[in-house]
């Protein structure tokens, strides 16, 4: 399986119904309420994303394994597990940044929205 989740796009403004990452210090939306699929993304100064995905935007796929899309590609961020729900990597790949997701199983934070 491949296919379009989201585009990820870096804001400065708090918006509605922002989940906290406190591993990489970033608010982020859920792009799965966004009529465009769009994921907003607000970084904390101490955040420990890299600069090159801070000041870009990103397309994410999910996939049904992150090994066979990363094997060989420049990874940005090494795969983690956001929440308990979700396996993540970044990559550079055609001078863009692309986020596979393996979804451990279905749903979004809980818990931790800011309304």
């Amino acid at each position: 399986m491949f296919d379009f989740d989201h585009v990820g796009i870096t804001t400065t403004v708090p918006q509605p119904g922002e989940n906290w990452v406190e591993q990489s210090r970033v608010w982020v939306t859920n792009p799965h309420v966004h009529p465009e699929h769009i994921e907003f993304l607000r970084y904390e100064p101490d955040s420990t994303v890299p600069a090159i995905i801070q000041a870009n935007p990103h397309v994410a796929f999910r996939v049904d394994a992150l090994g066979p899309h990363i094997a060989g590609q420049e990874i940005i961020i090494a795969p983690f597990v956001v929440g308990d729900f979700l396996e993540v990597v970044f990559i550079r790949k055609y001078n863009t940044i692309f986020e596979y997701m393996h979804y451990l199983k279905e749903g979004w934070f809980s818990g931790q929205s800011r309304q």
